[in-house]
């Protein structure tokens, strides 16, 4: 568990909205809390993890124990959003809310402890908005730009420019599902790392021309996977100019060393993610091979700054991310309601 609170600004809209909104993003690994102020001004960004896909790649269901603690965890979240003054407070779920048998259970759960709803994200709305979400903080945007999003049970690869998404895929790929699936009892050793690179790899293929270098200027990376990357490339001096595959190439040996998910002991790792960065690594290694990324830049916006978005956006009369973003998409594959 862990959480910080920042005064940064973010270049939500051009103009400054008129009420303080909070975002709760709700992963497989972790669930987020971020809240701005009615001038974009960040008041408090918290990330616990709550393992909600916990044992969902083997039952298909979330379990009790997980719906449970991941519920306490945004009843605890609304609270401290509430007390920042907080009317209008975004809930939403990812691909463990997607794909598990049982999401009903836990939305009625925490409709239960909170009287809040939680919406379910497609996978085109999550990549639309995490799209958006990385470019917020980061200088304009004029050529096309690529976007990768490694979550716990999927992942996000969108190529946009300032405006708009202009196309995104969504794959069944996650640092917690390919942990689970490659790293059978927390064993790390080069042929776990291999097999789970070319599994994913062969699942990234499938979209190599959509995504290919030359259709994008500059890549950047967003979540928890990237961002604990960089922490230990940082820590350890490398990366200085973009995430490589050297650098990755670099982590993996170090991981291999430890032998085991317990013994891993690198600085800029939190004990949370030692589970659950074996299949992280794996899946970023084989984004960047397929899609010839040389170098990926750390951004720190993500789903939940999309999520705000598009409430300022709307409170603003801007106009709704997703609906923008569909309605692109629909033109330009010639797509009918």
């Amino acid at each position: 568990m862990g959480g910080t609170t920042t005064r940064r600004t973010w270049r939500y809209v051009r103009t400054t909205i008129m009420k303080t909104v909070a975002a709760i993003d709700v992963g497989t690994n972790s669930t987020n809390l971020l809240v701005i102020d009615e001038h974009g001004t960040e008041l408090t960004r918290t990330i616990t993890s709550t393992r909600l896909g916990e044992g969902l790649q083997s039952t298909g269901e979330l379990s009790l124990e997980a719906m449970t603690r991941t519920v306490e965890v945004i009843a605890s979240y609304v609270t401290t959003a509430q007390a920042l003054g907080v009317t209008n407070i975004q809930i939403v779920g990812t691909a463990a809310c997607r794909r598990a048998r049982n999401a009903a259970s836990f939305s009625e759960l925490l409709r239960e402890k909170t009287q809040l709803t939680i919406e379910v994200l497609s996978e085109s709305d999550e990549a639309a908005l995490t799209f958006s979400g990385a470019l917020i903080g980061l200088p304009t945007i004029d050529a096309p730009t690529l976007v990768i999003d490694i979550g716990g049970r999927s992942t996000e690869i969108i190529i946009g420019s300032e405006k708009k998404a202009l196309t995104l895929a969504s794959f069944n790929v996650g640092s917690v599902s390919w942990s689970g699936k490659y790293f059978p009892a927390g064993i790390l050793n080069r042929t776990h790392f291999d097999h789970a690179i070319v599994a994913a790899e062969a699942i990234f293929e499938e979209a190599v021309a959509r995504f290919s270098a030359s259709q994008w200027d500059t890549a950047y990376g967003a979540s928890g996977t990237v961002g604990a990357v960089a922490n230990m490339l940082k820590a350890a001096g490398l990366a200085t100019d973009g995430i490589t595959r050297d650098d990755l190439h670099w982590l993996i040996n170090q991981l291999c060393k430890a032998r085991h998910f317990d013994e891993i002991n690198l600085q800029g790792l939190k004990d949370e993610r030692k589970s659950v960065i074996a299949g992280g690594i794996s899946a970023l290694y084989a984004a960047m091979n397929i899609f010839e990324i040389d170098s990926l830049h750390p951004t720190r916006g993500a789903l939940r700054h999309g999520v705000l978005a598009e409430i300022v956006n709307r409170e603003t009369a801007v106009g709704d991310i997703r609906t923008r973003t569909v309605k692109h998409l629909m033109a330009r594959f010639r797509v009918e309601k």
